[in-house]
């Protein structure tokens, strides 16, 4: 009996961790240059697909910029909190990637090819925007 409560506890606590491993969640982005928290961001899996948001800013001076004016298509002028930056992106088959969406920078308005890796069992994820053959790395902090 002992034995049987054990495996079920063990795969109860394994359960979680498992379904971590997934862009699924809110997120802590940071500035490349300073390092500084830049905002948070919840990822969800819309229809397939990733759908990402910025829920709040964090970096010092952002009320300043409170809409993305250099944003170029339906999300010019919107609102930075609550802006939809991730569009897309599909698990990979047999990996841990989710590939073929798209992500925006709001501060210059650009729309990048993305990917999204969660690494350190999901505790991280690895944002990866390319631009033609040219690409740039952030990882992102998961917010408990």
């Amino acid at each position: 009996m002992k034995k049987i409560f054990a495996a079920v506890l063990g795969m109860a606590l394994a359960v979680p961790a498992f379904a971590q491993v997934s862009p699924v969640g809110l997120w802590r982005s940071q500035d490349d240059k300073t390092g500084e928290a830049k905002a948070e961001i919840r990822i969800s899996d819309a229809a397939g697909g990733l759908s990402g948001r910025i829920e709040k800013t964090l970096k010092k001076g952002a009320e300043d910029h409170p809409n993305c004016t250099e944003c170029k298509d339906d999300r010019k002028d919107k609102p930075i909190v609550g802006l939809d930056i991730i569009r897309g992106g599909k698990k990979e088959a047999d990996k841990d990637v989710w590939s073929g969406g798209k992500i925006i920078d709001p501060e210059n308005g650009k729309e990048y090819r993305a990917s999204f890796t969660p690494v350190d069992g999901g505790a991280k994820l690895e944002v990866r925007g390319y631009l033609g053959p040219f690409w740039r790395t952030q990882t992102w902090q998961r917010v408990n």
